[in-house]
């Protein structure tokens, strides 16, 4: 269980962070709370005129036509017109909620994008998901019962007192005697119940993310007979859900109506036996006691509504925590120069002593320097951790360097806006993502101003413009949640035409072809040959025919590296290079012989 609990002074603190959405809704808020105070008002005014018409009218027996038809007409009044009020005052609670959780939820969003590939190393998206969707689900709720209730049954309280004061003064004095004993089950459910919620919210976290890595890895988990093993992983994380929400459950049922129940019945036998002991003395009036119980029955059902919404007040300051949590992560996305205006022409980078390290412990990459003049083609190759994608990470700015600079055009990468750096650097990776659209609007990435025969351009230099028109509606043909209608090749080609249409100066191939099948890969190899003349190319490769016409080649090993050279410089050393080559080459004719005798 999330041993972890908040303090009084942490959920206030909460608590005013939320209220300060409400800011920009002062005037809707003030239109709701008179509405509020007149519903408040016609509940207070009912009792006191059933008590005149006991006492002035009913008990002594006088029936007069005219101040009873007056009377009655005013409380019937009150009760349609309260009916009106309440209707305007749910209506515009809600309105005022809804806008408040749409504008966190933007800022939630917002923040998301805006933070550094590190905080999503570490944070499942699940997780992400969770505090988006269903924590400030949770705060609506305060907004929309909770504040309301609580500021009505405040009202409604103040406005029982000074009746029960203008009745009775000693039994009124005596009645607020309760009021320190309420506050004191309030405290200790806010105590006990804020740590079970937490750990509700941690829990249904973990079923969020276990649920979207489920729906990510579906293939693997079919494929690998995973399904039993997922299903209890599920199971386990949904019962510690299930037993946290008992424990508060529990607690609800102790410390919210039975509790108060308790002190309401003492509260009347304590009414009961002063009106009996003092009627044995002096007369008591009928409608006064009427009232009075009346009235005690009144201001124990808003404290009742107060100690049931207590719960959902718990749940939106746990939920405000975890929400604040994110928006205070100080994770960002590396920080680029906004003011600057300088400019990419040329496209040469030039990588000095970089090293770098993911935990800031053990280093990746260690003392890197090459340089990529304008129209050449760096290759970067090695084995599986060498440090060839963390290259990329750094010089698509997606980590923060700290040891070493990448130059731009004779620029820090780190001086240009980040607007310019996207502008004039096009990344496709081994597995491109598509969103779900259309064609046109996944090559375009819904770009206004980029005309459509662009987009038709693009795909015709990327050889892909042949398949997408033998789609239905061709450019306008739907695409589904990450393009999975789509072979491999095919979301392949639409990546390149994507890269393609924004004419980038810097182009960034993460094992670009990998995933493209032989006939489709000859296709686009004269495609990529074009695509390189005029840009700085850094491409990373696992098979190194794809690469054997690069300017220069970096044979990495541990995060250095250890050669570099040209294809046949780089055979011609026979070290790390030259072992991988023949490797590959060995692999390829071993198929081949397998094939030639199957």
């Amino acid at each position: 269980m999330v041993e972890t609990n908040l303090t009084d002074k942490e959920q206030r603190k909460i608590l005013f962070r939320l209220l300060t959405y409400s800011k920009p809704h002062k005037k809707a808020i003030t239109v709701a709370f008179t509405l509020l105070l007149l519903t408040t008002l016609g509940d207070i005014a009912g009792p006191y005129l059933v008590k005149i018409f006991i006492d002035d009218y009913l008990t002594p027996g006088r029936i007069e036509f005219e101040p009873l038809m007056t009377l009655g007409l005013v409380y019937m009044g009150i009760q349609v017109m309260k009916v009106f009020l309440l209707y305007f005052q749910l209506v515009k609670f809600q309105e005022i909620a809804l806008k408040i959780i749409q504008q966190l939820r933007i800022d939630v969003f917002s923040k998301v994008q805006a933070l550094g590939m590190r905080y999503f190393d570490k944070t499942p998206a699940g997780s992400i998901v969770s505090r988006v969707t269903n924590d400030t689900e949770a705060i609506k709720d305060m907004f929309v019962t909770v504040l309301a209730t609580f500021i009505q049954s405040g009202v409604f309280l103040f406005g029982i007192f000074v009746a029960m004061f203008f009745l009775d003064v000693k039994l009124a004095l005596f009645c607020t005697l309760l009021v320190p004993v309420i506050l004191a089950v309030i405290r200790m459910y806010r105590k006990f119940s804020s740590r079970f919620y937490l750990d509700m919210r941690e829990r249904l976290s973990q079923l969020n993310a276990k649920l979207s890595e489920s729906l990510q890895g579906m293939p693997i988990i079919q494929v690998f007979r995973q399904e039993k093993r997922l299903r209890q992983e599920f199971a386990d994380i949904n019962e510690r859900h299930y037993q946290a929400g008992m424990k508060n459950i529990k607690l609800d049922g102790l410390l919210l109506r039975p509790a108060i129940d308790m002190i309401y019945i003492f509260a009347l036998i304590l009414v009961l036996s002063y009106f009996g002991i003092t009627s044995m003395k002096l007369a008591v009036e009928i409608g006064v006691l009427y009232a009075f119980i009346n009235y005690l029955d009144r201001f124990f059902e808003p404290v009742n509504q107060m100690m049931m919404r207590l719960s959902l007040y718990q749940q939106a300051i746990v939920a405000g925590s975890r929400v604040f949590k994110l928006l205070d992560e100080e994770e960002y996305a590396p920080a680029q120069n906004r003011e600057t205006d300088l400019e990419i022409r040329a496209g040469k980078i030039e990588i000095r002593d970089l090293s770098f390290s993911y935990d800031g412990k053990k280093d990746v990459l260690k003392n890197i320097s090459f340089t990529a003049n304008p129209g050449e083609t760096v290759a970067l190759v090695g084995h599986t951790g060498s440090g060839k994608s963390s290259i990329i990470n750094l010089l698509m700015r997606f980590y923060e360097f700290n040891r070493g600079d990448i130059l731009i055009d004779g620029v820090s990468s780190r001086d240009y806006s980040k607007e310019e750096l996207r502008k004039k650097m096009g990344l496709v990776l081994q597995d491109p993502f598509l969103f779900y659209g259309t064609v046109k609007d996944n090559i375009k990435l819904h770009d206004k101003e980029m005309p459509d025969e662009t987009v038709a351009e693009a795909a015709r230099f990327v050889q892909a413009h042949t398949f997408i028109e033998k789609l239905n509606g061709h450019y306008d043909h739907k695409v589904v949640e990450r393009g999975a209608a789509f072979s491999s090749g095919q979301r392949q080609l639409i990546a390149f035409a994507r890269t393609i249409a924004t004419d980038p100066k810097i182009l960034v191939l993460d094992e670009a072809t990998a995933n493209i099948d032989t006939e489709t890969e000859e296709a686009i190899q004269t495609a990529l040959e074009k695509m390189r003349k005029g840009r700085t190319t850094i491409a990373i490769a696992h098979r190194l025919s794809t690469i054997q016409d690069a300017d220069q080649i970096l044979v990495l090993h541990q995060g250095e590296i250890v050669e570099r050279g040209t294809h046949q410089e780089l055979l011609s050393l026979r070290g790390l290079y030259h072992k991988m080559y023949l490797l590959q080459n060995g692999l390829v004719e071993r198929m081949e012989d397998a094939v030639n005798h199957g």
